[in-house]
């Protein structure tokens, strides 16, 4: 019999988190015989290009999908032709509804909520903060946003100045802390939806020679630096290579014939100077988390 295949779908080649998604889910599957094609919009997040690759993907015929979808809402039908053709699929990242093997994530709320909480904490409980929020199409930034929203709720010191719409990439959230920076005179903290929208923030405050405290969420090898070194205060391990590592085990022991849970939460760890540099190993060397360490 020929090697499985897994149709592994992500959202973009811009963010460095899908880089390290895409690596661990090649790793496993050559450990375990396996073959993987990768299917990735040339446009960052394009929906259109996202619903052609699916078509692509079921002409191939691959034995299960891997699949992080643009849009939540929009690609619930092409997720209905993974079931219909009785391919098995993993949604990872990134939830939605629809008939799937699994869903493999982890808690967005209270992602965003931590990362509210470490700023709010660093912040001393007072001063006046700003959202860069993500990709209204992405469940993971529409959750987080709540999560900010709550803990901004807990504490009457802190101040939402106000939000602007990064898209989860740096140049948009350049330009959108620009515009912040530019209507409020006074910024003590910057919360960000993801790490990637937190490297552009930064850029922005130093164009504009101010500094503020910000935070991010994915724990990518630049943002450990920047904590590092107190550029950034915080982010959240909210880790896409842990979160692959486990949709890629889960299709794997499906087509192997083992349970699978219908749905598996990954641990998300908060990241600060204090413990930094335990996540200082670049994602090539480091190991996969064990199946039975996550899915009890």
């Amino acid at each position: 019999m020929p090697p499985p295949t897994l149709a592994v779908f992500t959202k973009n080649r811009v963010n460095p988190a899908y880089d390290a998604a895409r690596l661990i889910a090649d790793r496993l599957a050559a450990e375990a015989g396996a073959r993987t094609i990768h299917y990735v919009p040339q446009t960052p997040d394009h929906v259109g290009e996202q619903k052609a690759l699916v078509s692509e993907a079921l002409a191939a015929r691959p034995d299960a999908v891997l699949f992080n979808p643009t849009d939540d809402v929009e690609m619930a039908g092409d997720l209905a032709r993974f079931a219909a053709a009785g391919i098995p699929v993993a949604v990872f990242i990134n939830r939605m509804p629809g008939k799937v093997l699994t869903f493999v994530g982890s808690d967005d709320v209270a992602v965003g909520y931590k990362a509210a909480k470490a700023l709010i904490l660093g912040l001393g409980g007072t001063g006046g903060i700003v959202a860069l929020d993500g990709t209204p199409s992405a469940r993971t930034a529409r959750d987080r946003t709540v999560g900010l929203q709550r803990a901004v709720a807990e504490v009457p010191g802190i101040r939402l100045l106000g939000s602007r719409i990064g898209y989860l990439q740096a140049a948009p959230a350049r330009k959108a802390m620009a515009e912040l920076l530019a209507a409020h005179p006074r910024i003590d903290g910057v919360w960000t939806a993801n790490d990637v929208m937190a490297f552009g923030v930064l850029e922005a405050l130093a164009d504009a020679g101010r500094t503020a405290e910000v935070v991010g969420v994915n724990g990518l090898p630049a943002a450990i630096d920047h904590i590092e070194h107190g550029r950034m205060l915080a982010s959240i391990d909210f880790s896409a290579f842990n979160i692959a590592a486990i949709a890629t085990q889960a299709v794997l022991r499906h087509l192997a014939g083992k349970p699978v849970p219908p749905e598996i939460m990954v641990p998300a760890e908060l990241i600060d100077r204090s413990n930094c540099q335990r996540w200082k190993v670049p994602f090539t060397e480091r190991p996969s988390p064990a199946w039975d360490e996550i899915v009890r």
